[in-house]
């Protein structure tokens, strides 16, 4: 079963996430395989330099992320061309992890703009993790020390909140405790693998 997570800035989605994990989900994180596919020493890096210059490159030869953010930030066709390189190098690894994955595992992609991207419906069932948005403000200037137009603006950048309720199929209430948090994403993940045994035994299956 694919699974796809999404939640907005500061919801606790990486948290649920690492939870899920835990339970035996296998979790498949694209921002970390982003950054996996250009490491030091990759083709993916080799790509970029070609394409933006090795003053991109920080004295240990890594991507400087900042610099390379600097350049495509509000440059669609600089954006477009690094996710040229990206995307599919990234594809690749998604395929290769799905594929090497039990038949019976449930499959989870941590994915923060999955709203935005307008992929929901290539999900079995889509996971969102929901607060309300002035604690996603107040987590910001508590835990990371933004203004809060720094904030505002994160948010603003990200679809709405209703946005992201309308493509879920389990939603994950983030507002309470962390205790609170891990017992909801048990009943979530109880839920996700009966419908993965139900299929697995279904005839013809």
């Amino acid at each position: 079963m694919r699974v796809g997570l999404t939640g907005g800035v500061a919801s606790g989605k990486s948290t649920v996430s690492a939870m899920l994990a835990e339970l035996g989900a296998v979790v498949i994180d694209a921002d970390k395989l982003a950054r996996e596919v250009v490491a030091r020493g990759t083709p993916g890096l080799t790509s970029v330099v070609e394409a933006f210059g090795a003053e991109l490159l920080t004295a240990e030869g890594d991507l400087d992320r900042p610099a390379m953010g600097a350049v495509v930030f509000n440059d669609e066709q600089q954006r477009r061309t690094l996710e040229g390189i990206i995307h599919p190098l990234v594809f690749e690894r998604i395929v290769a992890l799905e594929e090497a994955a039990p038949r019976d595992a449930l499959v989870v992609h941590d994915i923060p703009l999955l709203a935005e991207s307008g992929r929901a419906d290539t999900f079995d069932a889509v996971v969102v993790v929901d607060v309300p948005t002035q604690l996603q403000v107040e987590r910001m200037l508590r835990d990371r020390g933004w203004t809060q137009q720094d904030a505002e603006s994160r948010i603003a950048a990200q679809a709405t909140r209703e946005d992201r309720l309308s493509i879920a199929t389990h939603v994950i209430d983030n507002s309470g405790s962390l205790a609170d948090l891990r017992v909801r994403v048990g009943e979530v993940y109880a839920e996700l693998t009966a419908g993965l045994t139900a299929g697995l035994t279904a005839p013809g299956s």
